[in-house]
């Protein structure tokens, strides 16, 4: 099975992939893969929360998701966005 993608730009030129993953029934993570495409330490992530299903048991479908996202909510989506890894330099101390 094929991951629906789109594309975003971001305000400082990189093209990021756009795919849906982890679907429930209300929400979904929106991922934004980084374009050096190495490592998934620069990808970034946000939660969206949908009221569109009224059973619990069913769930949303990733196409359905990305395709209801105008590109101006991704934009949004993409601004509130977390980094994957909080990659972090631990700075040595004596004790």
């Amino acid at each position: 099975m094929t991951k629906q993608t789109r594309e975003y730009r971001s305000p400082d030129g990189l093209t990021w992939k756009v795919l849906v993953q982890l679907p429930s029934h209300s929400s979904a993570m929106l991922v934004y893969q980084h374009p050096d495409g190495q490592s998934s330490k620069l990808d970034r992530y946000a939660w969206i929360n949908s009221a569109r299903t009224t059973d619990p048991r069913e769930r949303l479908l990733s196409k359905d998701v990305l395709d209801a996202l105008s590109d101006d909510e991704i934009a949004r989506l993409f601004r509130r966005s977390m980094m994957v890894s909080a990659n972090r330099d631990f700075v040595s101390r004596e004790i």
